[in-house]
């Protein structure tokens, strides 16, 4: 799985690595599913402080389907992981709606048969 950073704040650069990492780690059995992932890390009102963290992550199929999930939070690793978590279980709807329409289009296929 590829993926790649953005950032323009100086701390959330800082986090490129960690964000690489818990990527890899949260999407390891849907890898196979979404080749390439984007996250970008933003501090919505800049050093006032608050729950201004914003982590977006985006997750490109196989199919071609754009999966983006933003989370907002009071430090990056809690705003990465939230927007990770939520990332994970949409693909995995996605994923098992996929495999139950193609079954459902294999019964109608060997009913008609």
């Amino acid at each position: 799985m590829q993926v790649f950073f953005t950032s323009r704040d100086a701390e959330g650069e800082r986090m490129r690595e960690l964000a690489v990492r818990r990527v890899h780690f949260v999407m390891r059995r849907l890898a196979w599913l979404t080749p390439r992932a984007s996250v970008h890390l933003a501090d919505v009102n800049g050093p006032r402080g608050g729950v201004d963290k914003r982590c977006q992550v985006q997750f490109k199929t196989e199919d071609g389907d754009t999966v983006v999930i933003t989370s907002m939070a009071r430090d990056w690793r809690d705003a990465l992981d939230s927007a990770l978590a939520r990332a994970n279980r949409v693909l995995l709807r996605l994923c098992k709606r996929g495999l139950a329409q193609r079954t459902r289009g294999q019964r109608a296929i060997a009913l008609e048969s």
